[in-house]
C-alpha cells in the first residue's frame, strides 16, 4: 500500500519536475509563446488545460477496454473536444475577461499534443487513479511553466505583475518582452536554467571510513558517509 501511494506521488511529481511537458519535453509551445504576456493568462491557460487533461485522462482510462483500436484516435479527439467545450462555456460565463484574453488558443487545447499524448501513451494503458495522477502532474507542470514565463514577460515587458505597477520597471518597461521575440528569448532562458539545474550533480560526501578519533561526530562510522 505504501509503495502504491509512493508510486502515485511519483506520477504527479514527474510532470512537475522531471518530465515537465513544456520545459523538458518541449510540448505545447503554441500556447506557451502566445498567451504568456501576463502571469494571469499563463495561470488561466494552464488550469484550463489541466481541467481538460484530467477529464480526458479519466474518461479514456475508463473506456480503454471498450474503445475499438481502429477508432481510438477519433474517439480521443471527441472526448478531449467535449471537455474543451465545457471549460470554454465555464470561462465565458464566469471569467469573461480571461476567456477573451485566451481567445482562439482556448479552443486549440483540443489539439494540444500534451493532452493527446497523455491519453495515447498513458491513460489508455493505465488505471483511472494512475491516469488522474498523471494528468494532475502534467497539468501542474504546464501551469507552473506558463506562470513563470508569464511573470517574467509581464514584469520586464510591462513593469507590472498581475496588473499591479512595479516601481521603476513600470516607468521603463522593455516592450520587446511582450512581443513574440521576447517570448522566444524568455523560453530559451528558462529552459537553459532548468537544464543547468538538472545536470548538476550533488557534491560527493567523504567518509573517514571509521578510522578517525572523532568518528561519532563526523558521521563516518562503519564506513558510512554523512
Amino acid at each position: 500500500m505504501a509503495e502504491n501511494k509512493k508510486s502515485l506521488v511519483g506520477e504527479i511529481a514527474k510532470g512537475i519536475i522531471k518530465e515537465n511537458p513544456t520545459l523538458v519535453m518541449l510540448l505545447g509551445m503554441c500556447p506557451t509563446l502566445a498567451v504568456t504576456t501576463q502571469a494571469m493568462n499563463g495561470i488561466g491557460m494552464g488550469l484550463a488545460t489541466t481541467f481538460v487533461l484530467l477529464g480526458s485522462n479519466i474518461v479514456v482510462s475508463l473506456l480503454r477496454n471498450i474503445i475499438p483500436d481502429k477508432v481510438r484516435i477519433p474517439s480521443f479527439i471527441v472526448i478531449i473536444a467535449s471537455f474543451v467545450t465545457l471549460i470554454g462555456f465555464l470561462l465565458e460565463g464566469f471569467v469573461p475577461s480571461l476567456y477573451d484574453s485566451l481567445g482562439i488558443y482556448l479552443t486549440l487545447i483540443t489539439v494540444n499534443c500534451i493532452i493527446f499524448g497523455r491519453a495515447e501513451m498513458f491513460a489508455s494503458k493505465n488505471s483511472v487513479v494512475a491516469s488522474a495522477c498523471d494528468a494532475i502532474g502534467m497539468g501542474l507542470g504546464f501551469t507552473l511553466a506558463l506562470f513563470i514565463m508569464g511573470s517574467i514577460r509581464e514584469i520586464i515587458g510591462a513593469g507590472q505583475w498581475f496588473g499591479m505597477d512595479i516601481p521603476v520597471l513600470s516607468e521603463n518597461p522593455m516592450l520587446i518582452f511582450i512581443m513574440p521575440a521576447g517570448g522566444f528569448f524568455s523560453l530559451g532562458i528558462i529552459i537553459a536554467a532548468v537544464n543547468k539545474l538538472a545536470s548538476r550533480k550533488p557534491p560527493r560526501e567523504l567518509s573517514c571510513g571509521g578510522n578517525c578519533e572523532n568518528c561519532s561526530q563526523c558521521g563516518g562510522k562503519d564506513g558510512e558517509s554523512k
